[in-house]
Parts: C-alpha cells; sequence; structure tokens
C-alpha cells in the first residue's frame, strides 16, 4: 500500500536509494510507501553506501553527539543535524559489573537508552521518521503507540512546530497518558488492544494524506532508527561487535534493525567480522514470536496479550517472522518470562547498576538470567543487554513489592528501635 506524497516526488534522503521488498526483492521508488505493490510484503531502505564520500569511523567521530553523526547510514537529508529535533542517541554503555557478578558472567554491558530525551528509545526512530516525513511533504506526525512511541512523537512534533496526533490503548499507564499529553498535540484513547489501535491508524493513514503515521506509512523510514542503536554499540565497544546480545521484542523491528548495523558496518570495514548472536526477550503474557521459535514455525501466529509489560504487548508483531529467521541464522534464541520474572529482572537491574528499567527492561534483565540457567547463553562471552525505557513509567509493576523498610516517629531512638541502624 502506498499514499500520495502531499508535495515533494523525488525526496532527498541522503544515500538511500529505493525502498525493497524484503519478501519478493521487488523495488519501489523512495516515497510514503511501506508495503510491495507486488506481493504486499513489508518494504526496507536500500542504500548505495559507495556515492560520495567514503565512510570512516573518523568522519563518523566527527559527527555531533547524538544519532546524526550516523546520517550517512540513514534515509535523511544531509542537513537534518540543523533542522529543530530532540537530537536522541549517545546514550550510556554501562559496563555492568555487579549484575555481571551476580549473574556469573565475566564481561556485561548495559545499553541504556533511558538516557534519550523522552527517555526511550523510541526518540531514535520518530527521529528518523520525522526527517523523512518532512522531506516528503507531510505536515502532521501521528501514531498508534503503546506509551513510549506516543511520548516520542508528541515531543518531536512540539519541537518541530508541527501538529501531532498520537493514539494509545485506553488502559495504557497513566504515566505514559499524562507524559504524552503534556506535549500539547491531539492524543486519543482507543477502548482495546495495541493492534486495535493500530488498526484504527492504519484506516486514517488512507484517509489523511498529510499526516506521516510514522509506524505505518512512513514505516521503512522509522525503523532504520533502531540501526543506531547497533552502531553505537559497537562504537562504544571501540569499533567491534559484541559476541551476545539481549534485545526485547515487541513489533521485532529494533532487533532486526540492530542485526542490520551490525551487517552494514562490517560490510562498510567499520568493524571486523565476526560471529555474533542475537537472542529475542518477551514477555510470557504476549510471547508470540517466542512460541514459534519453541515450535520450530517461521510463521508467527497472533495473540492476545495478558502482561504488565504493555510496551511489548503486541499481539500481532509485523517483524516476528524476520526476528525468527535473525535469532536463527545468528546462533540465538526468542525465550519469553513471566510478570513475576520481569518484575524480579527490573529489581536485580536497580539493585546491581542503579539503573531504573521499565517493563520491557525488566523482560530482558529476566531472559538474560533465564538464558544463561538454560545454558543458552555463553558467560564469558562479551554481552550487551538492551534496557529500553525509564523505570518510572511503569511504577506500578514495582510499587507493590517496594516500599519504605519502616515508618517511625522521628527521633533517632525510634530508628534504633527497628534495628535497622
Amino acid at each position: 500500500m502506498s499514499v500520495t506524497s502531499p508535495v515533494i516526488t523525488t525526496p532527498d534522503l541522503g544515500r538511500a536509494t529505493e525502498l525493497v521488498c524484503r519478501e519478493c526483492a521487488t523495488s519501489t521508488p523512495l516515497g510514503p510507501h511501506y508495503a510491495c505493490g507486488e506481493c504486499f510484503g513489508p518494504l526496507e531502505v536500500a542504500y548505495d553506501f559507495s556515492a560520495g564520500p567514503a565512510i570512516t569511523r573518523e568522519s563518523i567521530e566527527a559527527g555531533p553527539h547524538n544519532i546524526w553523526r550516523y546520517r550517512e547510514l540513514l534515509p535523511v537529508p544531509s542537513n537534518v543535524a540543523d533542522i529543530p529535533n530532540l537530537e536522541p542517541g549517545a546514550t550510556p554503555l554501562v559496563r555492568a559489573h555487579n549484575l555481571a557478578r551476580a549473574l556469573g558472567m565475566r564481561a556485561l554491558w548495559v545499553k541504556d537508552d533511558s538516557a534519550n530525551p523522552t527517555h526511550s528509545f523510541k526518540d531514535r526512530v520518530v527521529a528518523c521518521a520525522l526527517a523523512a516525513a518532512r522531506e516528503l511533504g507531510f505536515t502532521t506526525l501521528a501514531c498508534p503507540s503503546t506509551g513510549n512511541l506516543a511520548n516520542a512523537v508528541a515531543a518531536a512534533a512540539a519541537r518541530a512546530g508541527i501538529r501531532s496526533v498520537v493514539l494509545i490503548p485506553a488502559d495504557l499507564e497513566q504515566q505514559k497518558i499524562v507524559t504524552t499529553a503534556v506535549y500539547g498535540g491531539t492524543l486519543v484513547a482507543v477502548e482495546g488492544t495495541y493492534d486495535d489501535v493500530n488498526r484504527v491508524a492504519s484506516e486514517l493513514a488512507g484517509d489523511h494524506d498529510d499526516w506521516a503515521f510514522v509506524n505505518v506509512n512512513v514505516r521503512p523510514y522509522y525503523a532504520e532508527g533502531s540501526k543506531t542503536l547497533g552502531y553505537e554499540v559497537a562504537e562504544g565497544l571501540g569499533w567491534r561487535l559484541p559476541q551476545q546480545v539481549v534485545i526485547p521484542v515487541a513489533s521485532g523491528s529494533q532487533l532486526t534493525k540492530v542485526d542490520k548495523a551490525f551487517r552494514e558496518l562490517v560490510t562498510l570495514g567499520l568493524v571486523d567480522d565476526s560471529p555474533y548472536r542475537i537472542f529475542g526477550a518477551q514477555a510470557t503474557g504476549c510471547s508470540p514470536v517466542s512460541a514459534a521459535f519453541k515450535a520450530g514455525h517461521d510463521v508467527v501466529r497472533p495473540v492476545r496479550p495478558d502482561t504488565i509489560a504493555k510496551s511489548l504487548a503486541i499481539g500481532n508483531p509485523a517483524d516476528g517472522p524476520y526476528v525468527l529467521d535473525t535469532a536463527r541464522r545468528t546462533g540465538g534464541r526468542v525465550e519469553d518470562v513471566t510478570d513475576e520474572e520481569l518484575v524480579e529482572g527490573i529489581r536485580l537491574l536497580a539493585e546491581t547498576e542503579g539503573i531504573f528499567a521499565e517493563t520491557a527492561g525488566g523482560v530482558t534483565i529476566a531472559t538474560l538470567r533465564k538464558l544463561l540457567a538454560a545454558g543458552e547463553l555463553d558467560p564469558e562471552a562479551d554481552t550487551v543487554v538492551f534496557n529500553t525505557g525509564e523505570g518510572l513509567k511503569t511504577l506500578g509493576a514495582v510499587s507493590p513489592v517496594v516500599g519504605p523498610a519502616a515508618t517511625i516517629k522521628a527521633s533517632a531512638a525510634a530508628f534504633e528501635a527497628t534495628g535497622l541502624g
């Protein structure tokens, strides 16, 4: 499917050359297209990295301290860094000594994307989507969202000085509702699951030619933003690839794009070609990709989500089959953990490294622990896990199990009487 761009027909999107179907490899010109006209498969951005000056470590390191240092590897205009935006990226790659010790691992890092402007990795993908959407002539930024994307779209649109339209499930965490509404865009709650919300957004995208739904009609450009996670990890490790990564799976796009980033870095000679394994992490209450992996299936069967990890609660993940391909090709796997286990994961990361993750991060840490216990993950290998959001957005997950050790009268004697001294 496609929509008619309201203004631009020959966009300048850097070294991006075309859109290619991930199923049948049919080419489509750059534009607001997201499904192949031949087989309806999903489209992906293709590049000619040989066009223009060579892309080197030095040229990247000379760039700004945000995702635009990788602009030559993204489908964005060359002047993107000069256009008002949230300037996401350059988030910490934390050497997690304490967590590694607790889990019996030699070398572990946490890529902490809660340090982005709206406190999740979604700022990366939205920045790329917004840059492409403006080049394509769209005037409104829109999305269906489970929360983090809603925050990112509303904030990015506010910075850009354009309208935002955001659709969310009505039962979303209150923190995420407030941190979207505060930016002043149009926020609409939909009764139903994320998949219901996504269906409404797809219908609206066909009716509003000037609305760029970041994860619908400009999805190919939006998805490329997740590659910057992979670039930053490799650069942060001294221009080398980790041996293992554990990544949360919602739509599955983030996992597949980190893999794409690693492969691009190898192709460009920016890192050595070394083997790596990619593991996906889901919540048991919404684990269609994990279930398909364990059953040996190539098709992901949709489910109705039932988990507190709402940012991962996509019952019909668009990139699910490609997650399976990536995990199998790299020698990884896809695993799932219960809500109780993910809460333990949140607490473990907070208690060992001082990083407060949202529920998706809890899923990732709990999956890491489960894979280690099962012997699926090598405790001696250099490992990176991804925390994709801030725990303050999902306080309800841990508020029933943490709190004051005691409530006392205002005196030192009262404190001593607790035995906590």
